[in-house]
C-alpha cells in the first residue's frame, strides 16, 4: 500500500525556518507530480508548492522567495524549505504526489507560527 509520511512540523516564532519532509513507502515506481498543499483554520486547502519529475517547480505567491521545494527521487522523497515565517503560514501542511493515474495524500503535519 502506497503511503505518503510527513514529518518536520512544529512551533516557531516569526521569522524563523523549518524544513519538512515527506518519504513515499510502498512503491517502486518513481512519482510524477509531488507537491505540498496547507489548509489553515477555517480556509480551504490550498497549494504551496509543487514539482514535476524533471520539470520546473510552482509556488503560491504568497511564499515565493521564502519556501524551496526539493526532491530526492532515489528515495521517493519530496521537501519543503520554509524560511522567513509568518504567522499566516501557520497551517497543517499536507504531502501530495501523483502515482500514475492516483492521486495520494499525507495524514498532514502542523506548522505553527507565532508573531
Amino acid at each position: 500500500q502506497v503511503q505518503l509520511v510527513e514529518s518536520g512540523g512544529g512551533l516557531v516564532q516569526a521569522g524563523g525556518s523549518l524544513r519538512l519532509s515527506c518519504a513515499a513507502s510502498g512503491t517502486i515506481f518513481r512519482f510524477n507530480a509531488m507537491g505540498w498543499y496547507r489548509q489553515a483554520p477555517g480556509k480551504q486547502r490550498e497549494l504551496v508548492a509543487d514539482i514535476p519529475n524533471g520539470g520546473h517547480t510552482n509556488y503560491a505567491d504568497s511564499v515565493k522567495g521564502r519556501f524551496t521545494i526539493s526532491r530526492d527521487n532515489g528515495k521517493n522523497t519530496v521537501y519543503l524549505q520554509m524560511n522567513s515565517l509568518k504567522p499566516e503560514d501557520t497551517a497543517v501542511y499536507y504531502c501530495n504526489g501523483q502515482l500514475q493515474v492516483r492521486t495520494y495524500w499525507g495524514q498532514g503535519t502542523q506548522v505553527t507560527v507565532s508573531s
